[in-house]
């Protein structure tokens, strides 16, 4: 299920308390909530790689006062300044503004990458195309001299900037420059790496108690890390009746 934008300042809805479940239950429903975080992290990152790139993004702009990318929904393509920030860092940038945020799709089998804006129209230039066709789409480079920034180059091998004043956007830069580079922002849960990681990591979240509960009997320091490493390469269930089998020996020898 497509999960709606959220932005700074909007109130979250508080999720009904569940009732009482046993041991059991209750470290399957830990798990799949955990999991369910990684999937679900709407905080804003900066992409690294032109692979990260996907889902909800901001391009950035290199003005003074920190601008991004618009369209309304007429599919008018516009510079606008950017609010959410950390202390004016367009580096910490997040969208206050559905018209600021972009769907980057990439071309299956390219290293392509569409934007989509809001309203469902393609194009930077101009968003009112309905479909994909050479001139929506887009390579992402990543640039050599500032890590975390990108020079977007046209299928005409042309790349796009910003003009000095920060109010309009172009597609003729023969070269790279400042005016030519953007950073792109993006949703954490679509970054790649992180969201690996983000899963792992949820994969490991599990008490020593919770184990020593699904288990039935206290945990040595071995064992706990043992059945951490199973839930993380997916065989916990045999590892845990290995444990258990062992206890019971253990106990009657």
């Amino acid at each position: 299920m497509v999960k709606p934008l959220a932005f700074k300042g909007d109130k979250r809805v508080k999720k009904r308390k569940a009732a009482p479940m046993d041991c059991d239950a209750l470290e399957e429903t830990k798990s799949r909530d955990l999991s369910n975080e990684a999937h679900e992290d709407d905080s804003w990152v900066t992409a690294d790689s032109s692979g990260d790139i996907g889902g909800p993004v901001v391009i950035v702009l290199p003005s003074t006062k920190p601008t991004c990318i618009a369209c309304d929904t007429a599919g008018k393509v516009f510079t606008t300044e950017l609010e959410n920030m950390v202390e004016g860092d367009p580096s910490s940038a997040e969208p206050h503004d559905i018209r600021q945020v972009w769907i980057a799709n990439r071309i299956a089998g390219t290293d392509s990458i569409c934007f989509k804006g809001h309203h469902q129209s393609i194009g930077i230039f101009s968003a009112r195309s309905e479909a994909i066709s050479l001139e929506e789409t887009f390579l992402c480079l990543a640039s050599t001299d500032t890590p975390g920034t990108f020079n977007i180059r046209t299928v005409g091998e042309k790349f796009i900037s910003v003009t000095d004043d920060g109010k309009d956007i172009r597609a003729d830069a023969e070269t790279i420059s400042f005016n030519t580079t953007v950073r792109i922002r993006m949703q954490a849960r679509f970054k790649p790496k992180l969201k690996a990681n983000k899963e792992i990591k949820a994969k490991e979240k599990i008490s020593k108690k919770d184990l020593e509960t699904a288990v039935g009997r206290k945990l040595q320091d071995d064992e706990v890390r043992k059945l951490k490493k199973a839930r993380v390469q997916g065989d916990y269930h045999e590892k845990l009746l290995d444990v258990r089998v062992k206890g019971k020996h253990d106990k009657y020898s």
